[in-house]
């Protein structure tokens, strides 16, 4: 069964208007990823000043990176950056969110037999 952090992420990333999503929408976009394809694996805070993510895109790549802004200004999502965009295709069954990343492939599976 897929993490709930997938589903509801994933929703973020396609529907919210909060600066973080929005941002992070122009970002992935920079990046050659369609954020209405894209799959949110995982977004957690991991200091003041970042937050640590994993995306899957519509091609099935799976991508590592740092997203660093000012989260005690009110609109320091909207200066957002990215740091460490990592291609970890190749390697992610050994890494911390190998389930979670497996999860999330058969659910964007089971999503596109039912569209």
């Amino acid at each position: 069964m897929v993490s709930s952090i997938v589903v509801q992420y994933t929703d973020l990333l396609r529907t919210s208007d909060l600066g973080l999503w929005c941002r992070l929408r122009e970002l992935l976009t920079g990046q050659g990823l369609d954020p209405g394809r894209t799959v949110v694996v995982d977004l957690l805070q991991e200091g003041p000043d970042h937050e640590d993510g994993q995306v899957i895109s519509e091609d099935g790549r799976v991508y590592r990176f740092s997203l660093f802004y000012d989260q005690a200004s009110e609109h320091g999502a909207r200066s957002a950056c990215l740091h460490g965009w990592t291609d970890i295709t190749d390697c992610w069954r050994t890494g911390s969110l190998a389930t979670r990343t497996a999860d999330a492939f058969a659910w964007m599976s089971r999503s596109a037999e039912a569209s």
